[in-house]
């Protein structure tokens, strides 16, 4: 027996991961924590991240330089952070630093150094090597791999740091993960849209993963997007029904 089609859609939209309404803001599984929606990918918090992105906050391993202004012995000093988010630093001891910026690592040495032997010190901290900071860029571009976030990087300018997409890549399926608040997210976008100023180049933080092309959780948005009707901003939902 052949539905006709609305009636196909509607089995379908009851069918797929008990999708209710088919109209408005889709529910999945009676979860009202599991919602998929459409708008702009809310941005990470600190806590969802060892270290955030806007400004650049230090996380393990990254290198800094500090200066101490007038103290030689104190100048030009690379300092690496450690696994556990620390570093240690002459006649300062052992500073916790993992989640903070470079300014307020500066405002922490200063402390230390002018409660001790300095007399008001006037600190400089820069960042001389990122690895903390990463986004990771996979599927159809040129260069798939780990890329530093260092201040402002949309998706548009990600994918030009992985040297742009291929000749076998889908500009309509272009997919963000990201952790929100302990929760998984994804958001599935077009380049093309995006291109044409549908809708905002929207912003890529530290620890997401863009995924370019063909993929298993493409594959699970394919069942998703068929049960909906036609979107014309990106589509959000939590990504650990995809897998």
């Amino acid at each position: 027996m052949r539905y006709p089609d609305v009636m196909r859609k509607t089995v379908l939209c009851l069918s797929l991961l008990s999708l209710v309404g088919c109209a408005g803001t889709p529910q999945f599984g009676g979860d009202p924590d599991l919602q998929v929606r459409t708008g702009a990918l809310p941005p990470p918090e600190r806590v969802d991240m060892t270290s955030a992105a806007q400004p650049y906050l230090v996380g393990p391993f990254d290198k800094l330089t500090i200066d101490v202004f007038g103290i030689e012995e104190l100048s030009k000093r690379e300092v690496q952070v450690d696994a556990s988010g620390r570093i240690s630093f002459p006649l300062a001891g052992v500073l916790e630093v993992s989640g903070l910026t470079p300014g307020e690592i500066e405002q922490q040495l200063a402390t230390r150094l002018g409660g001790n032997y300095v007399r008001t010190p006037q600190v400089t901290v820069n960042l001389k090597e990122t690895i903390s900071q990463l986004v990771t860029i996979e599927g159809e571009v040129k260069k798939p791999g780990l890329y530093p976030v260092v201040g402002y990087m949309t998706l548009m300018r990600a994918i030009a740091r992985a040297e742009g997409t291929t000749e076998f890549s889908r500009l309509d399926d272009v997919i963000i993960f990201r952790t929100v608040q302990g929760k998984r997210l994804a958001a599935l976008y077009d380049m093309k849209a995006i291109r044409h100023g549908v809708y905002a180049d929207p912003e890529v933080f530290a620890n997401d993963v863009v995924m370019v092309g063909d993929s298993t959780a493409r594959r699970r948005f394919k069942d998703v997007l068929l049960a909906l009707p036609a979107v014309t901003t990106p589509l959000i939902i939590a990504a650990d029904r995809l897998f």
